[in-house]
């Protein structure tokens, strides 16, 4: 049965999977904005110790997960000190899902990135709750799984991400009739280009793991940085749209749009286009999501389009963006295609931003591991999980390979 949000006048309990990240210090600033509204029961992190203290004295949850176990510890004897605080420590990825599927909770703040968050997020559409997803590995690996848990335990899945919180705005009502039956031609989803769109292609092999960081417009993990700019974050979008939106690859067009303010759009039959605008702040779709169908104060800037003055697009260059390329295909073939390019990727950008490959390396590792990889049906966790090993093996292999020619 659905968890059901608090009656009218008290607080609805949420848990932020994630909650150190730079998503979860977002939803945390907008919480804090409306304590009226919202009580934070469960907060989650890897190993960020000192952050996740500073929010426990203010934010007071009853459940703290810290997926390392030393981080944990260490988490506790800081927190034994404060006498008046009441908060339990757990630790172990199997914890998230219990504190995902807690009935303290209605709503889940799912920002974990990576595979890492799967488990969790299942668990959470399982027990019926309100999902913020902010992390689209979930989908990319498991999407069919994943909707159809949501659908059997009438949990309510509300995309986090700017462009899909966009595509959401701007559909109809009836959205879950499918496109064509709405009268939706193609979904437009927008991308910045990163901070490689006008670099000459020659010097993409001297780009350093700072300099892929620093993303122009939007602040953000550093892994998450990496697949903009490689434009990987936007063909994993284009898949989490395909589930998301009931659309095929074909149906999504991806447009770069260097100045992050349209963040999608959605185009119809009479040849109208709608478009969700807004400054590129992620604390507006995470707003969104919390208050919906309802609209709350984000803390967000008001948009001055006087001031803006112009709004440009282009097409994605391919040979650019190769991990573009490699995403659109794993999105035709479906299947385990989706698994493995995720899996390959994360090995690959965790290669990089530790000096062991180049920039232009991620691609080659990501586009080995999927022609090296026979396509499969992925309709069980098991089937998943294990084609996710199997590609993250693959991967590592050659990664090692290429290091080796680097030394």
């Amino acid at each position: 049965m659905a968890a059901q949000l608090a009656p009218i006048g008290e607080p609805v309990g949420i848990s932020v999977l994630g909650s150190t990240g730079s998503v979860g210090i977002s939803t945390l600033d907008v919480l804090r904005r409306h304590p009226e509204r919202y009580r934070v029961f469960g907060l989650s992190a890897h190993r960020q110790v000192d952050t996740m203290f500073r929010q426990c004295l203010e934010f007071r949850p009853r459940q703290v997960v810290m997926v390392d176990p030393n981080a944990a510890l260490r988490l506790s004897k800081r927190l034994a000190d404060q006498e008046d605080l009441d908060t339990q420590v757990l630790t172990g990825a199997e914890s998230l899902e219990i504190l995902a599927s807690a009935p303290e909770t209605q709503i889940v703040m799912a920002a974990i990135v990576g595979a890492a968050g799967l488990l969790s997020t299942l668990a959470a559409a399982r027990a019926g709750k309100r999902i913020l997803l902010a992390n689209k590995e979930a989908l990319v690996m498991s999407g069919a799984l994943l909707m159809d848990e949501v659908r059997q335990s009438k949990a309510k899945l509300l995309p986090i991400d700017s462009e899909h919180n966009a595509i959401f705005q701007c559909m109809p009502p009836d959205q879950g009739q499918g496109l064509t039956q709405s009268g939706v031609r193609r979904i437009v989803l927008t991308a910045s280009g990163g901070p490689f769109r006008e670099t000459p292609l020659d010097d993409l092999t001297d780009v350093t793991p700072d300099q892929a960081c620093t993303h122009p417009n939007w602040d953000m993990g550093r892994k998450i940085s990496v697949d903009s700019a490689t434009m990987m974050n936007k063909g994993l979008e284009l898949i989490e749209a395909c589930w998301l939106f009931d659309a095929t690859p074909e149906q999504v067009e991806i447009v770069i749009h260097p100045q992050s303010v349209i963040h999608s759009m959605v185009a119809y039959d009479d040849g109208s286009v709608l478009a969700q605008l807004g400054n590129p702040d992620m604390r507006t779709p995470i707003a969104h999501a919390l208050a919906w169908p309802e609209r709350i104060d984000a803390g967000v800037e008001a948009l001055d389009l006087v001031r803006l003055g112009q709004l440009t697009f282009q097409k994605p260059d391919r040979r650019r963006f190769p991990c573009l390329v490699l995403a659109e295909t794993a999105a035709r073939d479906g299947g385990t295609a989706a698994i493995v390019l995720n899996a390959a990727n994360e090995v690959a950008v965790a290669a990089f931003l530790a000096g062991d490959i180049g920039f232009t390396d991620i691609p080659r590792v990501v586009a080995h591991s999927l022609s090296s990889t026979p396509r499969r049906d992925a309709a069980s966790l098991e089937q998943i999980l294990t084609s996710d090993a199997a590609a993250r093996e693959l991967a590592g292999e050659r990664v090692d390979q290429i290091r080796s020619r680097m030394v």
